[in-house]
């Protein structure tokens, strides 16, 4: 998978500016709380148009601002796992599962995904029986059921206590090692980074800023 992205956006009093390219199964997006991370992959997704640049995954032009090229996020065919999950709270989770699969188109078995996220005892619960960390298991479970070409994970870890972190770990680090899933992943968690990514994306105040000068020891570990 390669992703090229550069993007220039003001978002507040901050100036999105970036450009850069990800070729890892598992990149982090990595700063302190309001440098920007979500509002990159949020551009990547398609839910927030750049004033300026380009995005490209797998030579699939999704943006041009140049060429007037900007794919709805319906055809982007990208999965996102949004902070706090955002489950239907009506829908039990077979159904949560289900509404993700509006997209597959029949290519991806849904029984890979249950299996691999151990979702099969959980399909009859609803959200409000769920730990955060299942919920969060299952929110994933759904972005994989468009049969996604990229994943976009925001902080899924930042709302769900430290047991729970532990819990849901190694099922990051399943897909990431298992499935021919490019995952970019936000955090400004020194130890989800390292423990998950191939490659890291420092970002502080809008721009991308060299390894070397960045301090991860001191951002939420």
């Amino acid at each position: 998978m390669s992703l090229e992205v550069r993007l220039k956006h003001p978002m507040g009093k901050t100036l999105i500016d970036v450009e850069f390219q990800a070729t890892s199964r598992l990149t982090a997006i990595f700063g302190k709380s309001g440098s920007g991370k979500s509002s990159i992959i949020n551009m990547i997704a398609g839910l927030v148009k750049p004033t300026e640049g380009r995005i490209v995954v797998d030579s699939r032009v999704l943006f041009d601002s140049d060429l007037g090229v900007n794919i709805p996020v319906h055809q982007r065919r990208i999965g996102y796992v949004f902070q706090d999950g955002l489950l239907f709270p009506h829908f039990t989770v077979e159904q949560n599962l289900s509404y993700g699969r509006r997209f597959n188109r029949g290519v991806l078995e849904p029984g890979v995904i249950i299996s691999l996220l151990d979702l099969a005892v959980l399909l009859k619960r609803k959200p409000i029986n769920l730990s955060g960390g299942e919920k969060q298991r299952v929110a994933i479970g759904r972005a994989l059921m468009s049969n996604p070409s990229l994943l976009l994970m925001d902080e899924p870890m930042a709302s769900i206590d430290e047991e729970r972190k532990l819990e849901i770990l190694p099922y990051i680090e399943t897909l990431r090692d298992e499935m021919k899933l490019p995952i970019i992943y936000v955090s400004h968690s020194a130890h989800e980074v390292k423990r998950l990514a191939g490659d890291v994306i420092y970002i502080d105040n809008g721009r991308i800023i060299p390894q070397s000068a960045s301090s991860p020891p001191s951002m939420h570990d």
